[in-house]
Order: structure tokens, then C-alpha cells, then sequence
């Protein structure tokens, strides 16, 4: 399974697109803005490994939240990231709601992304039962590459 990240909108505050599971749309994603790939900035492009893994943030989580239990043993961790360590897949709005992390949603405006639940539980599944999995970070360093959502949404 291919998990392709196509960024389209970048702001002083993230950095978000499309998200494609072999080569067909999916759903949004955000993370935190395009920088220079080491933490408090998006990933560096490239192409990791994704395992599914515990994460202690999420099964604590999970004591308190039921809809987390089903999950937080099977998160997925985007691996061998270059000076960076775990960096998850899950749930989030904003670039508040992330450490570096990929968020996922189905639907996207400025600087959010809404229904993160929905689009982590449709993909959750899909990445837990692959029989291997990785992620592409497409470029971001160009900034004909990027649009604002007003573009976007206007046809600019």
C-alpha cells in the first residue's frame, strides 16, 4: 500500500493537502508548516516505512476517551524519518493538535481540516491489514506548488 501526501496549501501555520492510498484521493491532511524537515516543521520530503505500533500518547487517551480504545494500539508510525521520531497518522484539526504528526480529515479550510475522525477510521484499517506500507512526502520547497484556500476554492 502507497500513502502519497500531495501538499497544495501552505501557510505560516501548516502545511496541508490531498492524501492519495495507491495513486486514488482519499482525504485531506495537515501537519505543521513547510520548513526545514526537522521538528516543529512538516516532514522532509521522501519516502518512509509505516508500521502499526502502540503509542502511550493514545492509550492514554483511550482511559478516557472510548472511541480511542479501538485504536491505540494500532496507530501508525511513519518510520526512519531523519531526525525525527514518532511521527503518527491520527486525528487533529489544526496544527495545534500536532507534534509534527500527520492529521487526516474530510474536509479542509484554512489552516483545518474537519471529519478527522471519519478519515482515520476509513484508513486506519486499510494501513493495519496492508501487507506492507509507506508514505511519500511530495516536494513542498517550490512555491508554485502552493496555493491559499481562497485560490483554491476561487479557481485562481
Amino acid at each position: 500500500m502507497r500513502i502519497t501526501l500531495k501538499p497544495i496549501w501552505s501557510t505560516p501555520k501548516s502545511l496541508s493537502g490531498e492524501l492519495f492510498v495507491d495513486d486514488e484521493r482519499f482525504c485531506y491532511w495537515l501537519t505543521l508548516p513547510a520548513g526545514n524537515g526537522l521538528p516543529g516543521s512538516a516532514i522532509p520530503p521522501g519516502t518512509y516505512p509505516v508500521s502499526v505500533a502502540p503509542s502511550p500518547k493514545f492509550q492514554k487517551i483511550a482511559q478516557t476517551v472510548d472511541w480511542w480504545e479501538q485504536y491505540a494500539n494500532v496507530i501508525p508510525h511513519i518510520d526512519d524519518i531523519p531526525n525525527r521520531s514518532t511521527i503518527l497518522i491520527h486525528t487533529g484539526n489544526s496544527a495545534k493538535d500536532t507534534d509534527g504528526c500527520i492529521l487526516v480529515g474530510e474536509s479542509h479550510s484554512d489552516d483545518f481540516i474537519g471529519g478527522s475522525k471519519a478519515a482515520f477510521a476509513r484508513l486506519q484499517p486499510l494501513i493495519a491489514t496492508a501487507p506492507t506500507c509507506e508514505l511519500e512526502m511530495l516536494p513542498y520547497d517550490l512555491p508554485s506548488n502552493f496555493m491559499s484556500v481562497q485560490q483554491a476554492t476561487n479557481g485562481d
